[in-house]
């Protein structure tokens, strides 16, 4: 267990921003359908994620994480929103969902925290 304390914190933080991208239609009154939808679904996706990593980690969680949060980026030009609130809260969110899931993807897999091999 004392290999995941490093990352344990990022995945709160991926909790937290789901919450922030489920909650956005709401709290910053977004009016277009297919972005009001896809911050509900896409924000719901990276909490489910999340609150599995906490409980038990996986690397299938944080690619599909590192997806989610590619997703997020992507979005806006797919979806066409023209919302500008709607377009920064997906592309900032999914910028900051994507490094902290390729970080902690990292910190598991090649950083050895100064040991020995």
């Amino acid at each position: 267990m004392a290999r995941r304390d490093r990352e344990y914190p990022l995945d709160l933080y991926k909790l937290g921003l789901g919450l922030l991208v489920f909650l956005s239609p709401w709290l910053f009154s977004l009016s277009y359908g297919p972005a009001r939808i896809d911050s509900t679904v896409s924000g719901a996706v990276i909490m489910a994620l999340s609150s599995a990593a906490l409980v038990a980690f996986s690397d299938w969680e944080e690619w599909a994480t590192l997806v989610v949060g590619a997703w997020l980026v992507i979005a806006p030009w797919i979806l066409g929103f023209p919302h500008a609130a709607a377009m920064k809260i997906h592309i900032g969110v999914g910028l900051v969902v994507t490094y902290l899931a390729g970080l902690e993807l990292w910190l598991v897999h090649y950083d050895n925290g100064g040991r020995s091999v």
